[in-house]
């Protein structure tokens, strides 16, 4: 009887932990965003200074990535028609790795987080870090940091 008990006591132990590594119900959960571009005040003089499709890796991704030197001198990175998979601990990343040299070249490289993903699907704002090298990060990726994987990038040009 004990035995049986310690064996249930350990099986709901894992079953918690992996519920908390993995956060399956993620998967299923979309979360829309909408976020306006910033005001006309600040955007007046916006300037597109990059952009880019995303391209699928590890989980569907599309939509556009652009970043903009606002008035102030100020740069955001905007997603637009945003869409992919939600997910643990997923990251908007600036990053120096080339697509073709798969996720371990984007710890190798360098990349600027700039936050975690406000949403999987919609229209989104992240402020960039200023002094940022744009010669340098030339790659907008979705990254997963719980698992180490890039959901999909797109290259700035």
């Amino acid at each position: 009887m004990i035995k049986r008990k310690m064996t249930f006591a350990i099986g709901l132990v894992v079953m918690v932990g992996l519920w908390y590594a993995f956060r399956p119900e993620l998967f299923f959960v979309t979360r829309e965003v909408n976020e306006r571009f910033p005001s006309l005040g600040e955007a007046g003089g916006a300037m597109a200074v990059a952009k880019g499709n995303f391209r699928s890796l590890a989980h569907e991704t599309r939509g556009t990535a652009t970043i903009y030197r606002l008035a102030d001198g100020k740069q955001t990175l905007r997603l637009a028609d945003f869409e992919t998979s939600n997910g643990p601990d997923v990251h908007v990343y600036l990053s120096a790795a080339q697509i073709e040299k798969g996720s371990d070249a984007i710890k190798t490289a360098g990349f600027i987080d700039l936050g975690s993903m406000k949403g999987n699907k919609g229209e989104q704002n992240y402020d960039i870090p200023a002094n940022t090298d744009l010669t340098k990060y030339r790659y907008a990726t979705i990254w997963c940091a719980r698992f180490g994987v890039n959901f999909g990038t797109a290259p700035l040009s």
